[in-house]
């Protein structure tokens, strides 16, 4: 017997209660379903309970469903078991409908709400798991500051009923090793991508540096994915941000609130940003030493007078093609750190002869001064600046493409810096060889002398140099000279500089054997040669260089140098083999396989090889394996066409010593030689 329903009954219950009452008196009945149900050892229905209808129902079948009601005609049936399948359908898709609810989620709860949850959980693992959960979760991650996750340490944690479990992974857990530097190229730089290592960075401590190079062309970088670094980084000290133009002074302001131990800024091609985030780092970043602006249309003066007032420990400072810096922003950033401000570089500025002579005035720290493209700034500049007497400290001046710098600027800079020790010029068509001479005469401790399309400095101007300069002077580089030619007569006494040690003479098309001669005559003590692209030299004007040489030379650059032949390089084996540590023959089409055996009978301590677009073999290949006493660490075969794939078993024994190994356009050898070589010689760097 079925129990007593009281009170209301359920509606699928009530439903199929109905559906079951409809049958003819000898337990058959048909629904309006077309199928037909025998039901077997079932009682009567009658009224259980304490009277009244067992279920509720239409009104029409109430006389179906009540005490004493007596079955009706058939007819009548049939159509009450429509009405009561139709509703069954409705219960059915009632149900379907209640189990397609959404069940109860996190993702429900406000962002305050799961801010507080996430801040609370555990350890850089889990953090990093629940960054993994969607973006929204991440966002939120990446939003909490490392003082948030602190606090949240002591807050008491709920029960965990994995303890156990939990406990014992965390034992084998290394410690996590801190991030130190990390760097975003290209496409790979997006917000999502930096809030996902600040989520990381964040477990370990935080980031120390950040380089953002570029970005992604549809999601790039903006101000919140760097803010999101920032929370999580309170101890940045060095941030660089390459051609990111979604990023404004909000992220800066970030920055300056959330770091202010930062020491290093670095900003390029970052067109939304003004004076206003300079002032913001200004205020709240007094610790930076280096700042670096390029082409950054929105700063101005302003900024950088708020940095000079604020950041009094700034050491360096590189301002680069900013078209609204002028005279009042480099010389309020000089005057206010003339204490600790020891490199300028200055480069494709609106600045004047004011600025250059507030920086011979102001800069008693300067050290290294850089100075590019600075149309405006006359010879008075560069003559006031010298003459201003604070450049005593300056060690190293770099000056490209300035008109102002002429023969009267360079003799007042020699004179005026008496520390000056490094001086490199580029495309600076004034200076001319009267000004070299009146540069060497008071130049007391130079050493390195850089001269690069300075067209009217010529060979005698050279020599007048070599000839008055100091002891000290250690190294000469002229590139793209077109002065420096032979000379007709060579002068009655020639100088004997003996501290020079490194030479560069480098695509001087008018250079010949007879200028090469008299180099080698005067420079007794040379170590290191660099003459690539020197097309004209041959055996003749080599060889007295070679023979001159008394220290050794350690450094050879013949690169281009396509009239050498074997008969130089063995000569300059011969005489410098135990000395000779790079030797560079690229592009040299006359040397051959003659040359790699002198090389392995003569070198004991070569260690770079350059043999690329030569005419040696696999026969010479084998010569230089066969020599045991070679430890090359780096050798280039590149384009050497008679280099076959007879060589791979060759190169394969060169031995432990081969780091770098060059098979560049090398068509003869196979890409499967090349990959059984890697096999072989599997801690060396393979190019081909």
């Amino acid at each position: 017997m079925l129990p007593a329903l009281t009170g209301a009954p359920d509606p699928a219950v009530a439903v199929l209660l109905s559906v079951l009452l409809v049958f003819d008196s000898s337990g058959r009945g048909r629904g309006s379903f077309g199928g037909r149900w025998r039901f077997r050892d079932m009682p009567a229905f009658c009224a259980y309970g304490d009277g009244g209808c067992l279920v509720s129902a239409p009104a029409e079948l109430s006389g179906l469903f009540c005490r004493g009601g007596a079955v009706q005609q058939r007819k009548r049936a049939l159509v009450a078991a429509s009405a009561v399948a139709a509703a069954a359908a409705e219960c059915v898709r009632a149900a379907k409908k209640q189990r397609q609810l959404p069940l109860p989620s996190l993702d429900a709860l406000p962002d305050e709400c799961l801010f507080e949850i996430l801040r609370r959980v555990p350890g850089g693992r889990g953090r990093g798991a629940s960054a993994c959960v969607s973006r929204r979760w991440l966002a939120l991650l990446g939003s909490i500051r490392a003082s948030e996750v602190a606090q949240a340490a002591d807050t008491p944690a709920l029960p965990d009923l994995n303890e156990e479990f939990v406990m014992e992974e965390d034992e084998d857990e290394t410690p996590a090793v801190p991030c130190v530097e990390r760097v975003l190229e290209g496409k790979e730089a997006t917000d999502v991508r930096l809030a996902a290592m600040a989520v990381v960075a964040g477990s370990r401590g935080g980031l120390e540096k950040l380089a953002v190079r570029g970005c992604h062309p549809t999601r790039g970088v903006t101000d919140q994915g760097l803010s999101a670094v920032v929370r999580g980084s309170p101890n940045l000290s060095s941030l660089a941000l390459w051609d990111v133009p979604l990023v404004t002074d909000v992220a800066l302001a970030e920055v300056a609130a959330g770091c202010p131990s930062l020491e290093r800024l670095d900003i390029s091609r970052c067109l939304l940003i003004t004076d206003k985030g300079l002032i913001a780092i200004a205020q709240g970043c007094p610790n930076l030493v280096s700042l670096t602006i390029e082409a950054c249309s929105g700063v101005g003066n302003e900024g950088l007078r708020a940095i000079g007032r604020c950041c009094t420990k700034l050491q360096a400072v590189n301002i680069k093609n900013c078209a609204n810096v002028g005279d009042q922003g480099i010389s309020s950033l000089v005057c206010s750190a003339t204490a600790s401000l020891a490199k300028i570089r200055l480069q494709g500025l609106n600045i004047t002869d004011a600025s250059l002579a507030v920086i011979g005035y102001y800069g008693k720290a300067v050290t290294d001064l850089t100075l590019t493209r600075l149309a405006t700034v006359g010879e008075r500049g560069f003559w006031v600046m010298a003459n201003a007497s604070g450049l005593q400290n300056l060690r190293c001046m770099s000056v490209t493409s300035c008109p102002g710098i002429t023969d009267l600027a360079l003799s007042s800079i020699a004179k005026f810096c008496p520390s000056l020790k490094q001086l490199y010029l580029r495309k600076c068509g004034h200076v001319s060889d009267a000004g070299l001479t009146a540069f060497t005469e008071s130049a007391k401790v130079f050493e390195n002398l850089q001269l690069e399309e300075c067209n009217r400095v010529t060979l005698v101007g050279i020599l007048s140099f070599l000839r008055n300069c100091s002891q000290k002077f250690r190294a000469l580089s002229l590139v793209k000279c077109m002065g420096i030619k032979d000379i007709c007569s060579a002068p009655a006494q020639l100088p004997l500089c003996r501290s020079l040690r490194f030479l560069t003479i480098k695509d001087c098309p008018g250079f010949t054997d007879a200028s090469l001669a008299v180099v080698g005559m005067i420079c007794p003590q040379l170590e290191q040669v660099d003459l690539s692209g020197l097309g004209e030299v041959t055996d003749s004007g080599l060889l007295p260089l070679i023979q001159s040489s008394e220290a050794g030379l350690i450094k050879v650059d013949f690169s281009g140098c396509k009239n050498i032949t074997d008969g130089a390089v063995s000569s300059l084996v011969k005489a410098h083999g135990t000395s000779l540590k790079k030797v560079s023959l690229e592009g040299c089409s006359k040397i051959t396989d003659v040359s790699l055996f002198a090389i392995s009978e003569s070198c004991t301590e070569l260690a770079e090889l350059d043999l690329s677009n030569c005419m040696v073999s696999d026969y010479g290949v084998a010569i230089l394996s066969s020599a045991r006493h070679l430890k090359l660490r780096v050798l280039s075969l590149s384009g050497c066409s008679n280099v076959t794939q007879k060589s791979v078993p060759y190169l394969g024994n060169l031995g432990q010593s081969l780091e770098g190994l060059n098979l560049q356009f090398c068509n003869m050898i196979g890409n499967h030689n090349v990959a059984s070589l890697e096999k072989k010689l599997w801690w060396c760097d393979i190019l081909a």
